[in-house]
């Protein structure tokens, strides 16, 4: 008897690109274990997570580089763009600056990988209203301006964090859009930092910074 036939797991790359301390890696941290860590600590190089996603008619592999916002770092990065499906680009909504050099990383995008990549735009820190500089609406026109998905999030509060993903699943390229994908069929299935990334530990308390905001 044949052995039954297993289908491949669609796998896709989403890199998360933007400003030092947005909030990038808080948003996948709130994502993957639903925690946010209030202690900030800039990410060295690039980290790799991955999370499968359990969908109403197929399962899909989420592959999640998370980049560092800092200028040495910045040479690394066109790389990581190269092969990604999804170019998720964060800024902080209390931080005018981050949000003006989203153009610049939308550019490096669009100069890496044309037009076959998904971008997301997406404002953090949501829950720091009476800090807020960047309005809602101007985050949308930016991203129609672009032809970007727009959302804003809060990795502090858990807001809009998993329909972030839901609504990148349903935009990924041969999948329909989910209409009623549901969160507990989101399980977190691996962590490991990617080989690039790894770092003294001498190196890494130099770049870490104490009462930060991550979220």
């Amino acid at each position: 008897m044949a052995p039954p036939v297993v289908s491949a797991l669609a796998k896709y790359k989403l890199v998360f690109l933007g400003d030092q301390a947005v909030g990038k890696t808080a948003i996948i941290t709130r994502f993957m274990y639903d925690k946010f860590d209030d202690t900030y600590q800039a990410t060295i190089g690039i980290d790799f997570l991955s999370k499968t996603m359990y969908l109403e008619d197929r399962t899909v592999r989420l592959q999640l580089w998370d980049t560092a916002g800092q200028e040495r770092f910045r040479s690394l990065i066109p790389s990581y763009i190269r092969d990604s499906s999804v170019a998720v680009i964060v800024y902080d909504v209390t931080d005018r600056q981050s949000f003006l050099n989203t153009s610049k990383w939308i550019e490096e995008v669009n100069t890496q990988r044309g037009g076959d990549v998904l971008i997301f735009l997406v404002g953090n820190k949501t829950d720091l209203v009476d800090k807020r500089k960047v309005s809602t609406d101007e985050g949308e026109a930016k991203a129609q301006e672009h032809r970007a998905m727009f959302i804003e999030t809060s990795a502090k509060a858990g807001f809009n964090i998993k329909p972030l993903f839901r609504k990148i699943a349903g935009s990924l390229p041969g999948l329909d859009a989910l209409s009623s994908a549901k969160q507990e069929e989101m399980v977190d299935i691996n962590l490991r930092p990617s080989t690039g990334s790894s770092t003294s530990g001498a190196a890494a308390q130099a770049d870490q910074k104490s009462g930060g905001c991550a979220c």
